[in-house]
C-alpha cells in the first residue's frame, strides 16, 4: 500500500482536544480498541508504525504519564521525550520539551470489533498529517497481523 492509499483511508479534521485545537488525522481500523491501544503505548512497537521513529530508549516498555526516555528520529538524531498524559485511551508527550503529536483510540460502536486511532497534531505542524496518515496505515496492518497471528 502506498501513500495515496494511506491518505485516501484517512480523515483529516480540525478538532478541539483537551490541549486545544489540533489537526486530527484518523482512520477506522477493524480491530478491538485495546489492540490498537497496546500498539500505540508499547515503546518497542513505535518504530514499526511510526515513520519518523527509528528507535526508542526507555526504562518502561509500556508508557504511562511521566514516562521518560529518548526517541531516535530520522537523521539518527536522539531526542528526549516525556509522556505528559496517559489515560482513557489517550496519551500526549513532549519531545525535546516541545508539545508533540497526541495519540488516542476512539471506540467505534462497542469498540470490540473496530476502533478509530487518532493522531492530534499541533496546528503549526499541520503538514505532518501526511506522515500520520502513513503511520495509521502501518498501525492498521500491525493490528491485523496481531489478530491473525502474524505477530
Amino acid at each position: 500500500m502506498g501513500l495515496r492509499t494511506a491518505l485516501a483511508d484517512a480523515t483529516v479534521a480540525v478538532e478541539r482536544t483537551p490541549d486545544g485545537r489540533r489537526v486530527c488525522v484518523s482512520r477506522r481500523v477493524d480491530a478491538p480498541r485495546a489492540t490498537c491501544w497496546d500498539l500505540l503505548t508499547d515503546t518497542n512497537r513505535w518504530p514499526d508504525w511510526g515513520p519518523s521513529v527509528r528507535g526508542v530508549e526507555c526504562d518502561s516498555r509500556y508508557i504511562d504519564a511521566g514516562t521518560t526516555g529518548r526517541v531516535r528520529t530520522v537523521g539518527d538524531v536522539w531526542l528526549p521525550f516525556e509522556v505528559t498524559g496517559c489515560r482513557d485511551y489517550r496519551w500526549t508527550w513532549r519531545v525535546a520539551r516541545i508539545p508533540a503529536t497526541g495519540h488516542r483510540v476512539d471506540a467505534v460502536g462497542d469498540g470490540e470489533q473496530a476502533c478509530r486511532p487518532v493522531f492530534e497534531i499541533p496546528p503549526l505542524a499541520g503538514g505532518y498529517a501526511v506522515v500520520c496518515a502513513n503511520a495509521l496505515q502501518e498501525l492498521a496492518l500491525l493490528a491485523d497481523d496481531t489478530l491473525t497471528g502474524g505477530e
